[in-house]
C-alpha cells in the first residue's frame, strides 16, 4: 500500500494553505466525504468505505469494528497550488475533546449535515461552539442520492437552526426517476433557469448575491448590482471569500461523495473561499509563568510558537506529536521547548523541558510522509518528543511561550480499573500514564478511601475506547469492578466521656488522662477540636497533642474502618503526670477518647453529597428535574439565557445517584447536556446503603 501513497505536498507559504475541519453528527458522512476529496486531490487511488472498515482515516480496531471515527483523523493534501489539511472529527458526544482539537487546529469548519436525518441538537450546540469563537464555517449536504433524502427541508432546517447567514450555494439536477444528475451553481448566471424553477432559482441566486455583498461591504460591486449588472461567478468569488472569513456568511453546498457528485466544488470552496491562517490569526501567548508575552503572528520567521493538537503511540514509532504551527517554523532535528500549563486538576502537572524533535512529516492517515520543515500555519506530525503531551506548547528554548489549553469537558464517569493479571500489573500504571499524555480529557484518581483506581470518563463510549486501547494500543488487560463510593460516620448525638491512657512497664511510663465532649457538626465542618481547660489539668503543650490524635482516629475510621467526620470535639478537663505524660501519651489518649465517645453516643451513617450544575436546551428543562428527584436530589434553582437557549438547573444530589449520570444526561438531552460538580459535604444515609464495610 505504500508504494501507492503519494509524496507529501511541500511546505507553502500560509497564503496557499487551507486548516479545515469536518463536522457534524455521527453518521453524517463526513469520512465517507474526506475520502473522497482524498480520492479527488489524487492521496488516494480510490476510497475506502466506512461499512468495510477501508478508509484511510478510522484504523483503529475500535473505529472498525463500531464503523464510525472516536479520533480525530488527519490527511494533508495538494489542490490547485494549495496544500490543504483535512480534520475529520468525531461526531459523538464523547469523543468532543478530539472535536475540539480538530477546531483549535484549523481555521474554519465544515459542518457535514445529512440530507436524509437534517440537523440535529448536537450539530446545533457545535454550531453555536464554533460562533462563540468567530471559526467561519460552511455546511455540505451530504447523501443527497439517497431515495429518502430532501435537500429542500434539509436547506430550510439549516437556515432555521443554525441561524443568520445560511444560504443555499447549489440546486439539485434530478433525473426524472429521482436519481441525481448534477449540481447547478447559484453563483453561475444560468442557475436562474435552473432544475428549482425560475423563480425559486431566481430569489435564491438573488439572495445569495446579496448576503455575499453585504458582508463583504465591497460597494463597487453593490452598485453594480444595483445597476443590474450581469454578475458572474469570477466577479462573486473574492467578495465569498472575504464573506466566509469574517465569519458571518455561511454557504450550503451539495454532495454525493461515492458518486464523486459536488466533491470539485467543494474543494474549489475550500480554495477561494476558505480563510488562509494568516487571515483567521494566531491565539494569545503568555511566558510560562503567566507574564504577558508579545503577541506573535503566522509568519514562519518569527519566534517558534506551536501546539500539540492530538498525540499517539505507535509501536514501532513511538510517541508521535501532531502540532498545528502557528508561528515560526519547525525543521527536523531542531531544539524545543515544550511547555504544558493550566491542567493540573485534570491530572496533568505543569512541566517545563527542552527536548529535540525527530523527523518532521506529513499525516495522510495512519501514513506520515516525510517533509523538510512545517511553517507557520501548517500542521505536521513530529517523533521523538518524549515529555509532550495534548494541549502542550512548543517554542524556543531561548524564548519560552505558552499557548492557553483550550476548553475541556470536565470527565464526570468514574470506572474502576484493576489489572487482569499479575503479569499486567507492572504494565498498567504505565499504559495509564500515557492514555493521560494522550487524553487531555481523562483523569486518573486513586481513591485511598476505597483503593480503587478511578479512570475518569466522558462517558461511556468513550471508557469503552479508552479500556480498547489499553488492551490493543499498550498491550494491558483491565477487568472493570462497581465503583464503590466511600461511605463514613459521625456521631449519633452527644455525650461526655473519660478517656485514661495509662501504663507502667518500668522506667519512664505512659500517663494521660483527658475529658472529652462530643456532637455531630453540620454537614462539611470534619473534624472541629476546641478546648475549655480551667486550672491547667492538662498543660497546653499537650493540647494540640489530643488533638493530633482525635484526627488521626477519625481518619483511620472505627471498628468499620470508615473515617468519621462531621464531629465537634472538646476537651474540658483531664489529669498529667509531671514525669510520665508525654505527647505520645495524650495522642494515644485523644484517639482512645474519639472511639469512646462513639461507644457513648452511637454512630450514624452518612454518604458523600455533590453540588452539581446541569446546562441543557431549555426544551429539557423539565426532563432534567424530574430525573434528578428520582434521584433523591434536592433542585436548589435554575437560571435560563434566552438569547443562547440554554438553562442551568442547580441541585444538591448523592454522589452514588452519579455513577451514571452521564449516560443518563446523554440520554435525556439527545447529547446535548452537560454538568458540573464539586463536593458538598456528608449527609445521612439510607438504610439501604447501611450495610458492613
Amino acid at each position: 500500500m505504500a508504494k501507492d501513497i503519494p509524496a507529501a505536498p511541500a511546505p507553502r507559504p500560509a497564503e496557499q494553505v487551507r486548516n479545515v475541519a469536518l463536522v457534524g453528527h455521527t453518521g453524517a458522512g463526513k469520512t465517507t466525504l474526506a475520502e473522497a476529496l482524498l480520492v479527488a486531490t489524487g492521496a488516494l487511488p480510490r476510497a475506502g468505505r466506512v461499512e468495510d472498515g477501508t478508509t484511510c482515516l478510522d484504523t483503529e480496531d475500535v473505529e472498525i469494528r463500531q464503523r464510525r471515527s472516536v479520533s480525530l483523523g488527519v490527511a494533508t493534501v495538494e489542490h490547485a497550488g494549495h496544500r490543504i489539511t483535512l480534520l475529520d472529527t468525531p461526531g459523538a458526544p464523547d469523543f468532543v475533546g478530539e472535536l475540539r482539537a480538530g477546531l483549535r487546529a484549523a481555521d474554519a469548519a465544515l459542518f457535514v449535515v445529512s440530507a436524509v436525518n437534517g440537523v440535529d441538537a448536537t450539530t446545533v450546540a457545535l454550531w453555536q461552539e464554533c460562533a462563540a469563537v468567530g471559526l467561519p464555517r460552511a455546511v455540505v449536504l451530504t447523501q443527497i442520492d439517497r431515495p429518502q433524502a430532501d435537500v429542500d427541508e434539509a436547506v430550510h432546517l439549516c437556515q432555521t437552526l443554525l441561524g443568520e447567514g445560511v444560504f443555499p450555494v447549489h440546486l439539485v439536477d434530478r433525473a426524472a426517476d429521482g436519481s441525481v444528475r448534477d449540481l447547478v451553481s447559484l453563483l453561475d448566471p444560468d442557475a436562474a433557469s435552473g432544475p428549482a424553477g425560475p423563480q425559486d432559482a431566481g430569489r435564491l441566486r438573488a439572495e445569495l448575491i446579496e448576503g455575499i455583498i453585504g458582508e463583504s461591504e465591497d460597494e463597487v460591486l453593490m452598485e453594480r448590482y444595483l445597476a443590474g449588472d450581469q454578475l458572474v461567478q469570477s466577479d462573486l468569488i473574492a467578495d465569498l471569500e472575504t464573506a466566509v472569513a469574517r465569519g458571518h456568511f455561511h454557504p450550503v453546498l451539495c454532495a454525493a461523495p461515492p458518486a464523486g457528485i459536488g466533491v470539485a466544488a467543494l474543494l474549489e470552496l475550500v480554495v477561494s473561499g476558505f480563510p488562509c491562517p494568516s487571515e483567521h490569526g494566531c491565539p494569545p501567548v503568555t511566558r510560562p509563568d503567566g507574564a504577558p508575552a508579545p503577541a506573535v503572528s503566522c509568519d514562519p520567521d518569527g519566534p517558534l510558537v506551536a501546539e500539540v493538537v492530538k498525540t499517539t503511540t505507535d509501536p514501532y514509532v513511538g510517541r508521535v506529536s501532531l502540532v498545528r504551527v502557528f508561528s515560526g517554523t519547525l525543521r527536523p532535528d531542531m531544539a524545543v521547548h515544550v511547555s504544558g500549563h493550566g491542567m493540573a486538576d485534570r491530572g496533568h502537572p505543569d512541566h517545563d523541558v527542552d527536548e529535540r524533535i525527530g523527523a518532521v512529516s506529513s499525516p495522510l492517515g495512519s501514513s506520515l510522509r516525510l517533509v523538510p520543515a512545517c511553517p507557520a500555519g501548517d500542521v505536521c506530525a513530529i517523533a521523538r518528543l518524549t515529555s509532550a503531551e495534548t494541549g502542550d506548547t512548543l517554542s524556543c528554548p531561548e524564548d519560552p511561550l505558552l499557548v492557553p489549553p483550550w476548553e475541556l469537558p470536565t470527565p464526570q464517569l468514574p470506572v474502576a480499573v484493576e489489572a487482569a493479571s499479575r503479569g499486567d500489573e507492572d504494565r498498567l500504571a504505565t499504559a495509564l500514564a500515557r492514555l493521560v499524555a494522550e487524553d487531555p480529557t481523562v483523569r486518573l484518581e486513586r481513591r485511598p478511601e476505597t483503593g480503587q483506581l478511578l479512570l475518569w470518563c466522558v462517558g461511556e463510549a468513550h471508557a469503552e475506547v479508552l479500556l480498547e486501547r489499553l488492551r490493543s494500543r499498550h498491550g494491558v488487560s483491565v477487568i472493570t469492578v462497581p465503583v464503590r463510593v466511600a461511605l463514613v460516620e459521625t456521631l449519633a448525638g452527644p455525650a461526655r466521656v473519660t478517656a485514661r491512657h495509662v501504663k507502667q512497664s518500668g522506667g519512664h511510663g505512659q500517663y494521660a488522662v483527658v475529658v472529652v465532649e462530643g456532637q455531630p457538626g453540620p454537614p462539611g465542618s470534619g473534624i472541629v477540636f476546641e478546648q475549655r481547660i480551667v486550672g491547667g489539668t492538662v498543660p497546653g503543650q499537650f493540647h494540640g497533642s489530643v488533638e493530633k490524635g482525635i484526627r488521626a482516629q477519625a481518619e483511620r475510621g472505627l471498628g468499620a474502618d470508615r473515617s468519621v467526620v462531621d464531629v465537634r470535639v472538646t476537651l474540658v478537663d483531664g489529669k498529667a503526670h509531671s514525669v510520665d505524660s508525654s505527647d505520645a501519651a495524650f495522642q494515644a489518649a485523644g484517639a482512645l477518647a474519639l472511639r469512646e465517645l462513639a461507644a457513648a453516643a452511637g454512630t450514624r451513617l452518612l454518604e458523600p453529597w455533590c453540588e452539581v450544575a446541569v446546562q441543557v436546551p431549555g426544551e429539557y428543562v423539565g426532563a432534567v428535574m424530574s430525573d434528578l428527584s428520582a434521584r433523591r436530589a434536592r433542585v436548589t434553582g435554575s437560571d435560563t439565557d434566552p438569547a443562547a437557549d440554554r438553562a442551568t438547573v442547580r441541585a444538591e444530589v448523592p454522589e452514588v445517584e452519579l455513577l451514571g449520570y452521564p449516560g443518563a444526561l446523554r440520554s435525556i438531552s439527545h447529547g446535548t447536556g452537560s454538568f458540573d460538580r464539586r463536593p458538598l459535604g456528608h449527609e445521612p444515609a439510607p438504610a439501604s446503603l447501611s450495610v458492613p464495610a
